[in-house]
This record gives structure tokens, sequence and C-alpha cells, in this order.
């Protein structure tokens, strides 16, 4: 298909600002119906109507709108429907509504009733007789119409035909009647062009219709039209439609802004891979930034909540903050500066350094109603060179309208519900309207400006004033407690530096007000590109908060732990004496999580569709979640030496929790949509649980305690015997399962089975043979019900490494660490998965499966080294 006539026109620059907007606003509905007429829409109007060819542009865009996804476009004509489609030669994927409405398809004649084949008989006859009498008058023979066109007869037979008809048969009962350009035809079906429209609305679940036309008979379509629609009338004359163009190579245009947009919006622009985003954090939120110093993620004012920038899965529309050099070009580099979540990306000319700051009274600026805790995102601009600047905030995913004031020394974001306001002395702003959303852009002197320009996006203030601490100073007390805080950790010399930022990726992804720890930065980052399993992972679940924690405490860090406990001692007071009931996962602030949603508005990540906020997995049964907790608890107590009574309650909670429960089928460590299974991991899980807390107790606390050795041998044997397959020789994914789950490596990683009793050595055999590839390993390869396909999980992987320590093969360990860390984005950070054949992540980012499982690993392989 050539689409470059369309492609190369400048339609920003003849379209009307208004027209763009709504064509902007449409392009980005779930479902789009395009609509148009053909005679004076898609080809100019001729004298001979059998010469009507439609203009290459028009079709060309049409063509190409019916080939996007969610995306459905109809030509409807008053033309019979056999002349439309021999003269259009539009493919298949155009409907073809031909005679006002009352051809949907060829054979729509042979359901006439023999009542109306009657009516029609008698109507040719008489317009017959009429066109006689009338020379020059030409009749258009249609299956279910006649229309009578007086294009280029001489006005005073013209009006004389046109009187004969309808003083005669147009006064017949059950005839209809419908007025064009110099035509004038009589149906013997009540319909026009806005119900053929309704009617296509209804069959292809249209969220909107834009339509096209320039005749009278157009205008019922016009006059169908309601909420999000748009209608453009071309030509003048009265009209109903919202907008105007002059002539058909306008609305060829339109078509082709409108492609342009929704293509964009279908697929995202050249998506940034995953893994190359890097992450800011304060301990309140954290932001995402592409390898160009674009701002694409950041909620506001937790993690969980609603984002301000949410590019990363709604593209530009849906906000960003982007900074770059006016001459454009690839950055040298980004890096983070040592020990800190302080980002510096660079070009020859310009240095870009962005981090999260978190103001306090003692330093806000003087009068500022800045408070304690609200985070403000601080870029600093330095060099020499030009620079263009775009800040497009959207707040609630892009669903509130805010307007941009300029004003002093910055700009007022008004409209949302919590007063933000960006500071940017020496930035002179200019607030631009398109598609209903206010962007500000500037371009900016270095040079002229001092080699620096500073720019402060404050949540919770409207204040424009200058900070009474210098920047400099402000990042320095920023990134001081990073540095302090990761020279403290007992760092292994495997992959030392990237252990140290998985450490810090850790440490940013926990909440510091609440204790919560997030399972991954975002929401919705496909499991594979164009797929459906799009996940929100912004919350805090048990197990994945437990895991994070406890290697942090391995690496010699107990405050995160201790803040999580805290935290899980607060869930369990709220279950009201139930703790089998806790949920898998909670907000940072520890409560249940709302409905989970799907923002139509947004595309998604390249195209991945649905973009979700909350997870369904909240109300699933997760028996396994007892484990991680009690497996922390007990590496607290040995690295402090006692047990706090928080914490004892947490652990008994957590037993009991198991007693209770521990018997039932689940739904699993995946989270699948499934009926509940016996799974092994959850079985394994609830025998660690007790395991855990006995070591606790006997190390810690007063002796024994014989129930709960009678609890963890029953669980135990019970899972030994009834996990095992026979036929695969390995403990598979649930009890009489075949298939293989990675998870089942943890009947020998919990201490369960020791690394060489044959069991558990044929389990990790059978694993790396159907579930390992490459650097990666699978979850699993059974149908869960979902459709489409994942990439390798980091953690799988990192099991799989730690099971072939366990089992004396340390050189493949090595090797497939090595392969894993390989896979990491340029500034080290790891997203949930990654695909072997396309080289690249997926799934949400940063991942805190993924860098806690290289932690352990490395920990584990210098731990061998020693040996």
């Amino acid at each position: 298909m050539n689409t470059s006539v369309i492609e190369s026109t400048p339609t920003h620059e003849v379209i009307d600002p208004e027209l763009r907007a709504a064509i902007g606003r449409i392009a980005r509905v779930p479902q789009l119906l395009v609509a148009c007429d053909y005679d004076g829409t898609l080809a100019p109007i001729v004298e001979d109507p059998s010469k009507a060819v439609p203009l290459h542009e028009s079709v060309a865009a049409v063509r190409a709108l019916a080939a996007l996804p969610q995306t459905s476009v109809a030509v409807v004509s008053g033309r019979a429907l056999r002349d439309l489609a021999a003269l259009s030669r539009l493919p298949s994927e155009v409907h073809l509504v031909g005679s006002h409405g009352s051809e949907f398809d060829i054979g729509f004649v042979e359901r006439l009733s023999p009542e109306l084949i009657a009516v029609r008989t008698r109507l040719r006859n008489e317009l017959r007789e009429i066109a006689a009498a009338h020379p020059g008058v030409r009749l258009e023979r249609k299956p279910a119409s006649v229309a009578v066109h007086t294009r280029g007869v001489p006005p005073q037979v013209a009006a004389n035909a046109i009187e004969a008809v309808r003083s005669g048969p147009a006064t017949w009962d059950g005839v209809t009647v419908t007025q064009g350009k110099e035509v004038i035809e009589l149906s013997v079906v009540a319909t026009h062009k806005g119900t053929a429209v309704d009617q296509l609305r209804t069959q292809l679940s249209a969220s909107a219709v834009l339509f096209i036309g320039d005749d009278v008979t157009d205008e019922n379509a016009f006059g169908n039209l309601h909420g999000p629609d748009v209608g453009i009338k071309i030509g003048p004359g009265d009209t109903k439609a919202h907008f105007r163009v002059a002539e058909p190579i306008e609305a060829a245009r339109a078509l082709a802004l409108l492609l342009d947009t929704r293509r964009h919006w279908l697929f995202g622009e050249r998506a940034v891979p995953i893994e190359r985003h890097s992450m800011l954090a304060n301990g309140r939120t954290v932001a995402l930034l592409t390898p160009e110093a674009k701002v694409t993620w950041l909620c506001h004012p937790k993690p969980d909540s609603a984002a301000i920038f949410a590019d990363l899965v709604g593209g530009s529309p849906a906000g960003h903050f982007s900074v770059a050099p006016e001459r454009g070009g690839i950055p040298l580099g980004q890096r983070y500066r040592n020990g800190t979540m302080t980002v510096e990306t660079r070009w020859s000319g310009l240095t870009v350094t962005d981090w999260l700051d978190l103001p306090s009274r003692d330093d806000a600026p003087s009068g500022s109603t800045v408070m304690s805790g609200d985070s403000t995102l601080i870029r600093v601009l330095t060099g020499s060179g030009r620079v263009r600047l775009e800040f497009a905030p959207r707040p609630e995913f892009g669903q509130v309208a805010i307007q941009l004031q300029p004003l002093g020394d910055g700009l007022l974001v008004l409209g949302s519900n919590e007063p933000v306001s960006l500071y940017s002395p020496g930035v002179r702003w200019q607030v631009t309207n398109d598609g209903g959303y206010e962007t500000a852009k500037a371009v900016v002197d270095l040079s002229a400006a001092g080699g620096q320009v500073t720019c402060e996006l404050r949540f919770g203030t409207h204040s424009l004033e200058h900070h009474r601490v210098p920047v400099h100073e402000r990042q320095a007390t920023a990134e001081q407690p990073w540095k302090e805080w990761v020279s403290s950790l007992r760092l292994p010399q495997t992959a030392r530096d990237l252990v140290a930022r998985s450490a810090l990726t850790l440490r940013g992804l926990c909440h510091e007000a609440t204790g919560s720890i997030l399972a991954a930065a975002t929401t919705s980052l496909p499991e594979e590109l164009g797929g459906v399993r799009n996940w929100d992972y912004r919350y805090c679940w048990l197990r994945d908060a437990a895991m994070t924690a406890r290697v942090l405490v391995d690496l010699g860090s107990l405050a995160e732990a201790e803040g999580l406990l805290r935290w899980v001692d607060g869930c369990v007071e709220r279950t009201g004496g139930h703790p089998e009931r806790l949920h898998p996962l909670y907000t940072v602030d520890g409560y249940e999580l709302g409905a989970e949603a799907v923002i139509d508005t947004l595309p998604g990540y390249a195209g991945s569709r649905p973009v979700r906020v909350g997870n369904l997995a909240n109300h699933q049964l997760q028996l396994d979640v007892f484990g991680p907790i009690a497996d922390l608890i007990a590496g607290v107590a040995d690295a402090r030496g006692s047990v706090r009574e928080t914490e004892w309650r947490v652990l008994e909670n957590m037993v009991e929790a198991v007693r209770r429960r521990w018997h039932e089928p689940d739904h699993g460590i995946w989270e699948a949509r499934l009926p509940p299974r016996h799974h092994i991991f959850s079985k394994v899980m609830c025998w660690m649980t007790v395991d855990r807390a006995l070591h606790v107790v006997r190390q810690h606390g007063d002796g024994d305690r014989p129930e709960w050795v009678e609890l963890r041998e029953r669980i135990g044997a019970n899972v030994l015997e009834h996990g095992w397959h026979s036929g695969v020789e390995a403990y598979s994914v649930a009890y009489g399962d075949e298939d293989m789950d990675a998870s089942s490596l943890w009947i020998g990683l919990s201490g369960l089975l020791p690394g060489d009793d044959p069991r558990f050595l044929s389990t990790v055999l059978k694993i790396e043979a159907d579930l390992r590839s490459g650097p990666v390993v699978y979850r699993y390869h059974w149908d869960d019900g979902l459709p489409g396909r994942e990439g390798g999980f980091h953690i799988c992987t990192a099991w799989l490494i730690e099971a072939y320590l366990r089992t004396g093969r340390r050189t493949d360990a090595e090797e497939l660490f090595h392969q894993m860390i390989d896979t990491a984005g340029p500034t080290g950070l790891l997203p949930e998965q990654y695909d072997p054949l396309a080289e690249r992540g997926l799934g949400n980012h940063p991942q805190a499966y993924s860098h806690l499982g290289l932690i352990r690993c490395a920990l584990l392989l210098d731990n061998m080294l020693k040996v």
C-alpha cells in the first residue's frame, strides 16, 4: 500500500486547529467507526457519474484505517451497492452500504417481499414516463429504489421533472423520498444514512463515529451523531455537522491525520525497550526515565496512585516531561551517580541530572506551602547548548483536563485535585492545546543562562518561590542517605556493582512511610508485545515483599524487614483474628484493593492493551504467602539475635493460618485464573512456614513446640508423597498433574529435600529440559486460561541457578548467572521477564523478584567461591 502522498502532506498546517483537536480526541477511542459518503467526499463530483473515481489520497487513508485493529471503516452512499463496489474498488475490510442505507450486502434485493417488489415495479414504470417527458433526465435503478438525476439538465426542465415526481409517485403510500444535490430518490424501504450509521455502530460496537459527507442526504447521518462523535461537512450549505472543510482533498487530509494519530495511539510511537528505562525513587514514589531523559512514568502521591505522567503506557497524550538538545541526536550515555538514585543523561554540550527529592520544612522555600513528605522531581540542565523542553502533565492517567498557567518563575498546573507547580526560573514557556490537552514548550539557551537551568516539579504546592538552599547542596543531601545505606551493606565480590544497583533498586521500591514494598514500579507493561497479559504490580504482595526484605537482610540491612513486618502485623490485625484470610496483596497503605479496572483511553505499551488498574489476584487464595514471611522473621532474628513482640505475633499467626488451611487447594504463586489446585509450591511454603517458626522458637524463644513439629512433619510427608509424579519422575505443578512448573524447585530450595536427594535431582533435570531456553527459565508451559505467550521469568532463572549450586553443578550455575545478568539494561535494571528470541525485556519494571533473585544468586556464588 502506498501512503506516501498522505504522509508527506503537512496536515498540521492546513487543518483547522479545532478540527485537528477533535480528530486527536476521537482517534483515541477504544472502538472507532469511520464512515463517509462516496460522491463529493471520497470522489469529486463529475458530470458523468460512471467516471467518479475516488481520490488516491482518500483511498490510501481509507485502506490503511480499515487495516488497523479496533477500527472499522464504512462507505455509505446513495449509489446502488453493485455500482459502489465496482467504482470504489475498496477492499473487503471496508463495509459498503448502498442506496442510502437500504443495501448492506449484494443479496439485499432477494430479501424484498413480493408486496415491496410490486410497489417498486409500479414506481419504475411511473418514473420512466416522467423521464421520457423531460429530455435529459436520467433514471438510476437500484434494488429498492429509483434515483431521478437532473444534473446537466436545463433548470426549467429539471424543476418541472422534480415537481412531477413530488406531486406524483412521491406521494404514494410506502414510498420514502430522499432529496439530494440534483437528484431525488424514491425508495420502497424506509431508511436513510443516519439509520445506516446507527446500525453499523451497533453491529461493530463502536465507541464513537467520525462521519464525512457533502450532500443533503448526509445530514441524516450528521443529525444522528452524539457524544464523542465527529461530523465533517464538505462544501457550503446549512449543516448539522460539527466541522466543515472546503473540498474532498481536505477531507482526505483529515483522514490522513486521523490515520497517523490513531496508528500512534494503537501501536505506540517508537517504544523504548522496557529494560532501558531507569528508575528514580525517594521512598515515597517512583518515576521512570528513558535513555533520552524523557520522564514517562510518575504516580503521585504514592506509587499506587494515579499517574501524572503515563507516556509509558499511553504515548505522549498520557503525559511526559521531555528534555533534549534542540539539534536532536542520541545521548552519549546514561548512568546512575555512584551509590545513589540520581540519574545523569549526557549529550555533547548537555547533561541532565534527575532525582526525586523530599523537601522538609527546614529547607522549603520561604513562605511556601510545601509540606514535608511531598515529592519534588528535580531536573538540572547544565552545558552550553540550546535545549528543548516539553512539559505535559496529565493527572489521573489523562482523565482530568488541566490548564497550564505561566506565572513568574514557572508554571501552575490548574484543575487537578492536588496543587502542582513547575518552578523553572529563566524558562519562557509557550502553552499550546492539542487534542484538548495543554502542553508547555520552551527552548533554553544554556550559555545565555549561565550554563545551568533548574526545573522543579513541586507536588502539594503552587509555590514558585526561589529555594533558599542551592540546588547542588540539595542534591548532596538527597544522595547522602543512599550512599550511606549502600556503603553499609555486605556486598559480594561476584557482580558487586550490579548487586549494589539491585539493592538500591529494591530499597527504591520500599515505601518508607508505611513499610510496604512494591512488587514493581509500573502497571501493564506486557508479558507479550501486543498481548493482553498486562497486570498492575504497583502493590505490596506479602510473598514478594518478604522475599525482597529477606535478601536485604542477607546483605546486612534490617530496617526494611522491620518496617515490612510492622506493616504485615497491621494487615494481620485487620483480619480480626483470622490470619488465614490474608489477601495475597494490599495497597501500599495496607488496605484491600478496589476492583480491577481497565483504562480504555490508554493504548498500552507498544499497543499492548488493556491497561489495568488494580489486580484481581487480590481475591485469590494463595497459601504460599505465609512461608516467605516466616523465613524473613527467621532471617531477622538470626541477624539481630532477638525477636520483637510484633514479630512473635506475626510468626504465630503465620503458623496458625497454615494449620487451618494447608490441606486446601489454592490458586498458587502465579495467580492463574483457573480453579484451585493442590500446588506443590504452596504446600512446600506451608511446610517452610512451620519449619522456620520452629527454628526461631528453638534459637530465640522458649524451646520447642511439639504441635508445630507434628504439623511440619504431616505437611512434609503429604507433599513428598502426593506431589511426586511417577510418570514424569519429578515434582510437578500440582498433585496429579504432569505439567512442570519452575516453582517446584522449592522442594529442594526450601530444605524439604536435601540437594543430593534423587527426587530433587530428577526434578531439576526435568525443569531444565522442559522450561529452560538459553538464558531464561519459563514459569511453565501449561494452559493458564489466557491467550498468548510470555517471556522467561528472571526469578525462575535465579531458582534454577540456585538448584544447580545445591546439586553440585557450579559451572552450569555460573554460566546461567552470567547469561542472566547480560540481559540487564544499560543502567543495570531488570524487568520481570526476558524474551530470548526477540532479545528484549518484558513485564513490569523494575521488578523486585528479578533483582532479589540476582542478589541471592550472587551471594550463593560468592559463598561457593569461599568454600
